[in-house]
C-alpha cells in the first residue's frame, strides 16, 4: 500500500503586499470568471497516476499553467475543486477525451509552494461527480457536474462483505514489512462498508487505472467485490513474497553453517598438520608447485612462495581470494631468479657500435666506455648510475640502446613522464583488488632476466602527489648499497636490484630532488654543432627517412648544400628532431613525384626548398636588431638549448624614471638596476654627463616579451647596452656577450657556457665575450666550434666595453 506523502521545507503561498496594476487587472479577471462560473459547475483539476477518493487526504503536485491557476481561483473564491484523472497521460492541456468522466469533489486544505519551484495541494475528497459538460472562456478548467450521493445498501450479503473486506485488509497489513499501526486502528472505526472500500482502494499499491474503475463502480455491493477481489491477489502476492524471503534465508542460514564447519575442520587439520585432500585443482597446485622449484628463488623467497601455496590448496577455487593468491605466485614464478650470465664486454667491439650509433659526443662515448671498461674488469662491483641529461633530440634513449647492444643485454624503458604516485614504483599491496607491482619488476619480468639495461626515461618530471612520492621510493632502487633488497609492497619480499644497470635520463637537473641527484653521475649532452648535424643527417637521418618513406637511394638524393640551408633556415635547435622531420617531409614531397609517374630520380638542392618547405622560418635577428646605440646581444640558456638575448635600452625627455619591460624574473631585474647603477658610478670615465640622469626617462626592453625570463647571466649585455645608449657609441653587431656583473665593476661566472656557445654560433655570431672565471668550461665547447669563434675573457666591465663598443656615432 502506498503511505501517505509529507512536505518538509516547504512555505505557504502568501499573496504579495504590493502588486503591479498588470497583476491587479489579472486578478480581478480571474475573481470575474469565478463569478461567471454557473452554481452547478466545478473549477476542474486534472491530475496524472492519482486517484482520489472521498474521505481521503492527499498532496497533489502541480506543474502546469492550468493546474496553478484552477487551483488558485479555487482557493481565493473559497469553492471546491474537482479532481479527474486523465486517459492520456501523455497531454499537457488534456481537453474532455483526455479524462475520464467521473472524479471527486475536495476541498482545499492548503496551498503550498516548495523551495524547488512546485506548487502543492493538500485536499480532501468529499463526494464524487460525473461531468454533464465541459465549460470554455476560462483560464482553467471547468465544468458543469452532477454530484453524486452514496447510495445506502443494507442487507446480509453487504453486512459479509463488508466483515471479509475487513478481515483481508488487516490480513494485508499483516503481510507488510512495516505497516503503520495506526492503519489498523483505523480500518476498525470505519462504519460503512462504501467508505472502507474507497480507503483500502485510495491506499492499494495498484494502478491509478483500476483506482478509478472503483471509483466509477457506484453500486456498494459490486464496490466492495471489486476491492476485495484486488486484496486476495495483492494477499497471494505478499504470501509469496514471504515465502521466497524465508526460503533465502534458511538458504543463507545453511551456507553460513557450512561455512563455519569448513573453517572448523580447517582449523583442525591445520593443528594435526593435516593437508585438505580432494579441495581446489590438484593438477594446478601441483603445477606451481613445479614452477616453484624451478624459479630457483633465494630461500627466503621460496619459503613464503610455499606457505601461500599452502594456503591456496586449503582454499575452494570459487573463493574470490582463491585468484588473488594464485596471480601473486604466478608473478613470484615468472620472474627471473637466477644470477644473469657474465657480461662479455669487447671493448672495441662497444667502441664501434657507439660510433655506429652516434656521430659526435666524444667525451659522452668516452665515459662510456670508460664505464664499460670497468664492468669488465670488475662486474661484481657497484659502479655508478649514469644520467645523460640534455635538450630534447639529442641521442640520450639512443645512447642507452647502444649501451645495450655493447654489453649483449635486453634494454628496457621505464616511461616515468608524469609519475606521481609511489605505487608506481613500489606497487600496491596485495590487500587491494587488481593489485600489481611497480613499474620497475613489471619491467625486469617483460625483461625476462635480472642483467638487463633499463632506461628511466625522463626522471626529471617525476612529480610528488597525494599518493606519496615517487623520486623518493627511486632512492632505494638507484642506491648500490640498498636496491640488493628492493621491497616491493605487492611482493613483500626482497628482490635484487643490484644485476640491473640503470640508466637515466633528463632535459633539466633543477626539477631532480638533491639526494636522487646525488646517487647518480650526470653526463651533459648539451646539443651539435651545425657541422655535427649536417653529419648525422647525411649518415642517419636521410637513410631512416627513406626506408620509412619506401624510397631507394638511386630514386632520392638531398644535397649538403640543401641540407646546411635546412639546418640553418628551418631548424634552429639542439638536437636533430625537427631536422629529422624536416627532412622527411622533402623525402615525402620526392615520393609524390615518383608515385604519380612525373619523375624517376628526384634530387633536392637547397634552391628546391622554398617550394617544398616555404619561407624560411629563421632569419638573421643580429642584422635586425643592431645597427644603434643601446642595442647588444646576450646569451641565455634554455632546458632545450642555449639561445641567443636581445637588450634593447632607450631613452626619452623626463624626470629620471626606469622603466623595465620583457617579462622578466626577480633575479634579471636586479640585474638591470646593477647595471644602471653601475654606469651611473662610471659617468665620468665614460664621458656621460651625470645630469642626464635626472632629465631623461630610461626604458629597457628584452624582446620576445611572451616569454619569461630570468636569471642574473644577463649583466654584461644590460651594462653594455646601458653604457651604449648613454655614450651614443654603437655595439658590434657580429659580438655577444654574457656574464653576472658586480657593484664593484667585476665579471662573474656563469654556467651553461657550451650551450650558449653553441646557440651563439647557430645564430653567426663571430665573437663571444666571456668571464674570464669560465676558462675552465672551455675545453667542453666542441673544438670545431672553438676554431670558427674568436673569444674575449671578461675580468670586469670596462674591457667589454673596450672590446665591443665601435666609435662614437656620427649623428648623436
Amino acid at each position: 500500500m502506498n503511505s501517505l506523502i509529507t512536505l518538509d521545507n516547504a512555505e505557504t503561498i502568501r499573496a504579495p503586499e504590493n502588486t503591479s496594476d498588470a497583476a491587479t487587472r489579472e486578478r480581478n479577471a480571474e475573481k470575474d470568471a469565478v463569478k461567471r462560473l454557473p452554481e452547478d459547475a466545478l473549477i476542474l483539476l486534472a491530475v496524472r497516476h492519482t486517484v482520489m477518493f472521498p474521505g481521503m487526504i492527499l498532496p497533489i503536485s502541480m506543474r502546469r499553467e492550468r493546474s496553478l491557476a484552477a487551483a488558485q481561483a479555487a482557493l481565493k473564491a473559497e469553492r471546491p475543486l474537482g479532481l479527474l484523472l486523465q486517459k492520456n497521460t501523455e497531454a499537457d492541456v488534456p481537453g474532455p477525451d483526455d479524462m475520464y468522466s467521473i472524479g471527486t469533489v475536495a476541498t482545499t486544505l492548503r496551498y503550498i509552494t516548495a523551495p524547488d519551484g512546485t506548487h502543492h495541494v493538500v485536499a480532501q475528497g468529499e463526494q464524487r461527480f460525473r461531468v454533464i459538460e465541459f465549460l470554455e472562456g476560462y483560464p482553467f478548467l471547468a465544468a458543469r457536474v452532477e454530484r453524486i450521493t452514496e447510495p445506502e445498501e443494507k442487507g446480509s450479503d453487504v453486512e459479509a462483505s463488508f466483515l471479509q473486506l475487513k478481515e483481508r485488509a488487516r490480513q494485508t497489513l499483516e503481510l507488510l514489512p512495516q505497516a503503520p499501526q495506526e492503519l489498523s486502528a483505523t480500518l476498525d472505526n470505519i462504519p460503512t462498508p462504501g467508505a472502507l472500500a474507497d480507503l483500502v482502494a485510495g491506499f492499494m499499491d495498484v494502478k491509478a487505472a483500476e483506482k478509478q474503475i472503483v471509483l466509477e463502480t457506484l453500486s456498494i455491493r459490486d464496490r466492495v467485490d471489486a476491492v476485495l477481489r484486488m486484496l486476495g491477489h495483492r494477499i497471494e502476492v505478499l504470501k509469496l513474497s514471504r515465502q521466497i524471503d524465508e526460503r533465502t534465508k534458511v538458504s543463507m542460514d545453511d551456507r553460513q553453517r557450512k561455512y563455519l564447519l569448513e573453517e572448523q575442520l580447517r582449523a583442525i587439520k591445520k593443528e594435526l598438520g593435516e593437508g585438505e585432500e580432494g579441495s581446489g585443482n590438484a593438477a594446478e597446485i601441483e603445477e606451481v608447485r613445479k614452477a616453484i622449484a624451478e624459479a630457483k628463488m633465494p630461500e627466503e623467497v621460496e619459503k613464503q612462495a610455499l606457505k601461500e601455496l599452502k594456503r591456496l590448496e586449503r582454499m575452494s577455487e570459487a573463493s574470490g581470494e582463491y585468484s588473488m593468491v594464485r596471480t601473486y605466485l604466478d608473478w613470484l614464478t615468472e620472474l627471473p631468479w637466477k644470477d644473469p650470465a657474465p657480461d662479455n664486454i669487447d671493448i672495441v667491439e662497444a667502441r664501434r657500435i657507439l660510433d655506429e650509433d652516434h656521430y659526435g659526443l666524444e667525451k659522452v662515448k668516452k665515459r662510456v666506455l670508460e664505464f664499460l671498461a670497468v664492468r669488465k674488469l670488475n662486474p661484481s662491483g657497484h659502479g655508478p648510475i649514469l644520467c645523460f641529461a640534455g635538450p630534447p633530440g639529442v641521442g640520450k634513449t639512443s645512447l642507452g640502446q647502444s649501451i645495450a647492444r655493447a654489453l649483449g643485454r635486453k634494454f628496457v624503458r621505464v616511461a616515468l613522464g608524469g609519475v606521481h604516485d609511489e605505487a608506481e614504483i613500489r606497487g600496491h599491496r596485495r590487500t587491494y583488488i587488481g593489485a600489481l607491482p611497480g613499474n620497475i619488476i613489471q619491467s625486469i619480468k617483460k625483461a625476462g632476466t635480472l642483467g638487463s639495461v633499463m632506461m628511466l626515461d625522463e626522471i626529471d618530471k617525476l612529480g610528488a602527489g597525494a599518493h606519496g612520492d615517487p623520486s623518493s621510493a627511486m632512492l632505494e632502487v638507484l642506491d648500490p648499497a640498498q636496491n640488493n633488497t628492493f621491497r616491493d609492497n605487492y611482493l613483500a619480499v626482497p628482490y635484487d636490484l643490484s644485476k640491473v644497470l640503470f640508466i637515466a635520463t633528463a632535459n633539466v637537473l633543477d626539477t631532480i630532488p638533491g639526494p636522487l641527484r646525488d646517487r647518480m653521475e650526470i653526463i651533459q649532452l648539451p646539443g651539435y654543432t651545425q657541422q655535427e648535424k649536417a653529419q648525422i643527417a647525411r649518415r642517419y637521418l636521410v637513410k631512416r627517412q627513406l626506408e620509412e618513406n619506401g624510397l631507394k637511394p638511386e630514386q632520392f638524393d638531398i644535397t649538403d648544400a640543401a641540407l646546411e640551408a635546412i639546418i640553418a633556415d628551418y631548424t634552429r635547435e639542439a638536437g636533430v628532431r625537427n631536422l629529422e622531420r624536416t627532412v622527411g617531409s622533402v623525402a615525402r614531397n620526392a615520393a609524390v613525384r615518383i608515385a604519380e609517374g612525373r619523375a624517376e630520380r628526384v634530387t633536392i638542392d637547397s634552391a628546391d626548398l622554398a617550394e617544398i618547405l616555404g619561407p624560411v622560418k629563421f632569419e638573421s635577428d643580429v642584422a635586425l636588431r643592431a645597427g644603434m646605440p643601446g642595442v647588444a646581444t646576450g646569451l641565455a640558456w634554455t632546458p632545450v638549448g642555449g639561445d641567443i638575448l636581445f637588450i634593447e635600452a632607450s631613452k626619452t625627455p623626463g624626470s629620471g624614471k626606469f622603466i623595465i619591460t620583457g617579462q622578466l624574473g626577480d633575479v634579471m631585474k636586479e640585474s638591470v638596476q646593477a647595471a644602471l647603477t653601475l654606469v651611473k658610478s662610471r659617468a665620468a670615465s665614460l664621458g656621460i654627463d651625470s645630469t642626464a640622469f635626472e632629465k631623461t626617462d630610461v626604458h629597457v626592453h628584452v624582446p620576445a616579451g611572451a616569454i619569461p625570463k630570468d636569471g642574473p647571466s644577463a649583466g654584461v649585455a644590460m651594462f653594455t647596452a646601458l653604457s651604449s645608449l648613454f655614450t651614443n657609441r654603437i655595439v658590434r653587431s657580429d659580438t655577444a656577450m654574457t656574464g653576472e656583473i658586480s657593484l664593484r665593476g667585476l665579471v662573474m661566472p656563469i654556467g651553461g657556457v657550451k650551450e650558449k656557445v653553441l646557440a651563439a654560433q647557430r645564430a653567426g655570431i663571430k665573437r663571444i665575450m666571456l668571464p674570464a672565471r669560465n676558462r675552465r668550461d672551455f675545453e667542453e665547447i666542441p673544438e670545431e666550434t672553438r676554431n670558427a669563434l674568436e673569444f674575449c675573457w671578461l675580468e670586469n666591465v670596462d674591457q667589454a666595453l673596450a672590446f665591443v663598443l665601435e666609435p662614437v656615432a656620427a649623428n648623436p
